[in-house]
């Protein structure tokens, strides 16, 4: 049976009114006050009245969203970037333990990510991009089992990247360039059966991708691989060729060696091929040039064969806003 305009209508305002006579519950409100008592004006202005999810004719804060939980409002939503934030990561966000998103991403944050991050359970979306976060990045978030989208490039971390990333079985997007990240990449990312994008580039790793890319299995979704301005060395293994929904592969700027293997070019949907700036040597297989989606092959700066010619544009790969949404 159809329900009328005029009946949503009507459900929607009773919802709205429900929701308005809930009362926040208090953890959640002490974490927010706290966080608020620690932020630059910017933020303050638009954050009136005690109750984060609004009380009586105030409105909920800027940048906070709120659900019903039975008779109580908990905060599912903080989003509050690009406002200058100056400070150490607020640790007080560790208690608004029904977050499913946190977006702190282009503030001034320092410091360390606090390990009480793993108490987040629900979260899906962690965004701290663009910030000046320091030193490792904590194993605790391989606690969050439901975390889908993690960006924590453009900051200031060191240190390896933690093996426990391979604990999230939901992430779909992990975005780890441009720190000061070192060692290998551990090969266990290759068990997140759901990862689309893996952009570890811009640091100071190394080893080799046949040490990265074990099994055939691996990455069965991935579609964008960048590893570009890194330490890698060592040759491109074959089994690269499984990664059957791979579309960019970004290895500029490393220390590879050796072929080129032609099996690479039966990579299906593979558009952009950047080898630039390595130490590869030999021919590039007819394959690649006769490949009906490759648009771009970028092979400056290598020891290839004379004659050997790339193909396309050969623009710099940038990552666009698009890339960043949700």
């Amino acid at each position: 049976m159809a329900i009328s305009p005029s009946f949503a209508s009507i459900w929607c305002l009773l919802l709205l009114l429900s929701l308005a006579h809930c009362k926040t519950v208090k953890r959640d409100v002490k974490a927010l006050n706290e966080i608020k008592a620690s932020l630059g004006w910017r933020v303050v202005y638009a954050w009136v009245g005690d109750d984060p999810c609004g009380d009586g004719d105030l409105p909920p804060w800027s940048g906070v969203t709120c659900s019903q939980q039975g008779d109580y409002r908990v905060v599912t939503e903080l989003e509050v970037y690009a406002v200058s934030i100056v400070g150490p990561f607020p640790t007080a966000v560790t208690n608004l333990l029904d977050l499913t998103r946190l977006d702190l991403h282009n503030n001034k944050l320092t410091g360390p990510i606090p390990p009480q991050i793993g108490r987040l359970k629900h979260l899906r979306i962690l965004n701290l991009r663009w910030n000046k976060l320091q030193d490792v990045i904590p194993p605790e978030i391989g606690e969050l089992k439901k975390l889908t989208h993690l960006y924590l490039s453009f900051n200031n971390f060191k240190g390896e990247i933690p093996v426990e990333l391979a604990n999230l079985p939901e992430l779909r997007y992990l975005y780890l360039h441009e720190n000061h990240l070192t060692g290998r990449i551990p090969p266990e990312l290759g068990n997140l059966k759901n990862l689309r994008h893996l952009d570890v580039g811009n640091n100071h790793l190394t080893g080799t991708l046949r040490d990265f890319i074990r099994s055939g299995d691996g990455f069965p979704l991935l579609r964008n691989l960048y590893l570009n301005n890194n330490q890698l060395s060592g040759g491109l293994p074959e089994q690269l060729a499984n990664l059957t929904n791979l579309e960019i592969l970004y290895l500029s700027y490393n220390k590879m060696i050796g072929a080129v293997p032609p099996k690479l070019a039966q990579i299906p949907r593979l558009t952009y091929l950047y080898l630039d700036h390595n130490s590869f040597i030999g021919r590039i297989a007819d394959g690649f040039y006769k490949h009906p989606f490759l648009k771009e092959l970028y092979i400056e700066g290598n020891q290839f064969r004379s004659g050997t010619k790339s193909k396309g544009t050969h623009k710099v790969l940038e990552l666009t806003d698009t890339e960043f949404l949700f």
